[in-house]
């Protein structure tokens, strides 16, 4: 048997040395998120003690204990009218929570964002989240980390993709600062902002994320922030009932995304510009603070008493509806804030409505789950979601039960809603984005699978006016053709372009087409080479058609267009959309 011939030039992956250039500039992304991180931890402090207790400190305060009373309701309307001349006057870029802008600039507009926003975005958020704003820091610092990283890159000699490596380093950096969760925090990467998965990307970002894991030790930053444990018994009635805790939880992500683009809608309708929104929004705000002042700003001490299961069913219950209240009203009326601790805590306090229902469990074990699970489903990302519950809370215990929450949240959202809280955003300023990942049909197609096989030739000894009158013949259906010797080895191509050239060069109309391509070199291609690589060589030799030859002799074996490379892509899609429902079958 004739051993199989193996292109020594192919691998499992196109990742070169290069990488390690783009993991050295991500080092030092990552220590400038950091920075940026704690930086925005205290400028929300600061922000809050001014506000509310009239102070210029960093120690934190709970906005509960502020002595202002029912005159505390004008200080998110105030914050937020600073916010909205910031917006107007400043950077439009910075309204919103962050992850959609990041998503924008990665997509459309080749990973460069503006100093400007690198530095208003973290000062409106701490401005929003410091006056009140029930908000999480981790929007706005996962922004700021991504500035931060394309700053650096614009500053560089690198490739759009390697910008956005950075970026997204920087990003995954500024979550990790925050949260203490290094291995969400490239998952989140992976599965929101790089759009692939490719180790020249993933390196950098984990690098990152390493980076910022450690350095944030030697600050003196919680390992976890959020202690819990819990005692999971596995059996076949626990799944079933994590699944239904799942499901919940998807229907609740649902419910939050119509909730804020819904109340988009209505800002949208009033007659006034969008910068006095936010301060119409800052009143539900203030008020929501009146009802519940544990609903105000980013509230990480309820995520940690939800945990503990301190709360009772009546007291999580207002928690549930005034933290969700404010926030789809706040969120909708366009000011700056994150979304990951509201979506926490809402869905932790739904948590604990539920443990009045569910199965008897440990203290915190329900709103654990749903915490996990609505951040799965409202942002489509369980990967991340279950490592970062894990990893927030050191329960390595749980990982089974929040793993089946999770997927269970995000099977039941993306079947109900179309769109995710981050990408309805970008689907609204007419940029519609595809999130499922797949391996191009090219990388893994031969030529073999589409090349036609019945080829219609032209022999060498073809004169120049036989070539033009077979182009200009009516019966002739295509405009180019391979022109062979007697052993049916390849010379070249013949097309109209070609013809006029010639003509137009003073060639004799009885010259051969053999002694024309005399000493060309015919851009060819092998039956068993992919898609990708050919695709590339007619770009360079910019063709539209390839003669295939064998590559033991060399004769003709075949001929491929970019047609035929066009409808092995649409059959694969087609196969991908279809087969799971038996709706349809590869062409």
């Amino acid at each position: 048997m004739k051993p199989i011939e193996i292109d020594r030039t192919l691998g499992d992956f196109t990742t070169s040395p290069r990488v390690l250039f783009v993991a050295a500039i991500a080092v030092f992304i990552a220590s400038a998120s950091v920075a940026a991180g704690v930086a925005l931890l205290a400028l929300i402090r600061l922000c809050t003690n001014i506000s509310y207790f009239g102070e210029w400190s960093f120690t934190p305060h709970t906005i509960g204990q502020t002595p202002l009373g029912w005159g505390s309701i004008l200080i998110p309307m105030a914050g937020a009218l600073i916010i909205g001349f910031m917006a107007r006057y400043g950077s439009e870029k910075i309204r919103g929570h962050g992850i959609p802008e990041a998503l924008e600039a990665i997509l459309l507009g080749r990973s460069r964002l503006s100093p400007k926003v690198a530095v208003l975005k973290p000062i409106s958020s701490a401005i929003s989240i410091g006056t009140g704003g029930p908000f999480g820091a981790e929007g706005p610092i996962i922004m700021t980390g991504g500035a931060l990283g394309s700053l650096v890159a614009q500053m560089l000699p690198v490739s759009d993709n390697e910008r956005k490596t950075l970026l997204v380093a920087g990003a995954a950096a500024g979550m990790t600062t925050v949260f203490g969760t290094p291995i969400a925090a490239v998952m989140l990467a992976v599965e929101l902002l790089l759009f692939e998965w490719a180790p020249r990307s993933f390196i950098p970002v984990a690098v990152a994320a390493a980076v910022a894991a450690v350095e944030r030790t030697y600050l003196h930053m919680p390992s976890t922030l959020f202690p819990f444990s819990a005692d999971v018994q596995i059996s076949i009635t626990g799944l079933l009932i994590w699944l239904t805790a799942g499901a919940i939880a998807g229907l609740l992500s649902g419910c939050l995304t119509k909730l804020v683009y819904t109340t988009e809608d209505l800002f949208s309708k009033l007659p006034i510009h969008w910068m006095w929104w936010p301060m119409i929004g800052g009143l539900f705000v203030g008020i929501g603070g009146i009802i519940d002042p544990r609903a105000l700003s980013v509230g990480y001490d309820n995520i940690d008493h939800l945990l503990k299961g301190d709360l009772s069913t009546m007291s999580a219950l207002s928690l549930m509806l005034v933290k969700m209240t404010i926030w789809g009203i706040a969120l909708g009326s366009g000011t700056s804030g994150g979304v990951l601790a509201p979506l926490l805590i809402i869905g932790g306090a739904t948590g604990m409505v539920l443990s009045a229902v569910m199965p008897t469990a440990s203290a915190g074990f329900w709103p654990f789950l749903v915490m996990a699970a609505t951040m799965s489903g409202t942002m489509r990302v369980p990967l991340t979601a279950t490592f970062f519950a894990v990893e927030l809370t050191g329960a390595m215990n749980c990982f089974l039960p929040v793993m089946a929450a999770c997927v269970t949240a995000y099977c039941v959202a993306i079947l109900t809603t179309r769109r995710s809280i981050l990408t309805e955003r970008l689907a609204r300023r007419g940029h519609h984005i595809v999130c499922e990942y797949h391996v191009s049909p090219f990388a893994v197609t031969r030529v073999a699978d589409v090349m036609t096989q019945s080829v219609q030739i032209v022999p060498g000894s073809m004169t120049l006016r036989e070539a033009a009158a077979l182009l200009v013949d009516p019966s002739t259906t295509h405009p180019t053709f391979p022109v062979v010797d007697r052993q049916m080895r390849v010379l070249g191509v013949i097309d109209p372009p070609a013809i006029i050239r010639w003509r137009r060069q003073g060639h004799s109309r009885t010259v051969t087409l053999a002694q024309l391509l005399d000493g060309t070199k015919p851009t060819i291609a092998h039956p068993d080479e992919h898609l990708s690589v050919v695709v590339e060589r007619m770009n360079s030799a910019n063709v539209a058609h390839l003669s295939v030859v064998d590559k033991q002799d060399g004769r003709l074996v075949g001929y491929v267009s970019w047609k035929d490379m066009i409808r092995s892509q649409a059959s694969a899609h087609v196969e991908h959309r279809t087969a799971f429902f038996g709706l349809g079958k590869s062409a």
